[in-house]
């Protein structure tokens, strides 16, 4: 015998209603980091965000982000993870480390500091 809808109490129904809303915004990374300024772009795991040097603009052309990640990590390494990541979201390559998607234009580069990598990614209007 299935009992009626009214007798559900309506702090479990707020419960569960919140328990939905949190896992329909789980975020697509496996460990939820992204690239400051860039919310669809997931941060690869060996690099840890630099937020102080980042910076974001959004105007009528679109937006301009300059973010900045540093890690123990190859180079070789991060054009693998994005290389893997970024058609995954839609990016198409362009060349190199330069990748377009609706309209923005993705690049990477990095240099070696203090016996890690500093990676500056770069978005753009197209």
């Amino acid at each position: 015998m299935s009992l009626p809808f009214r007798c559900v109490k309506p702090t479990a129904l707020a419960a569960l209603a919140i328990a939905v809303l949190l896992l329909v915004r789980m975020p697509a990374s496996a460990d939820g980091r992204f690239v400051d300024g860039i919310e669809d772009l997931p941060l690869m795991p060996e690099l840890q965000s630099v937020p102080a040097a980042s910076v974001a603009f959004d105007g009528l052309a679109g937006r301009i982000v300059v973010a900045f990640a540093e890690g123990t990590v190859a180079m070789e390494d991060v054009r693998a993870f994005y290389d893997a990541t970024l058609p995954q979201l839609g990016w198409d390559r362009l060349e190199g480390d330069r990748w377009v998607r609706a309209g923005e234009e993705l690049s990477f580069d990095a240099v070696a500091e203090r016996g890690g990598l500093v990676v500056r990614f770069e978005l753009v209007p197209r």
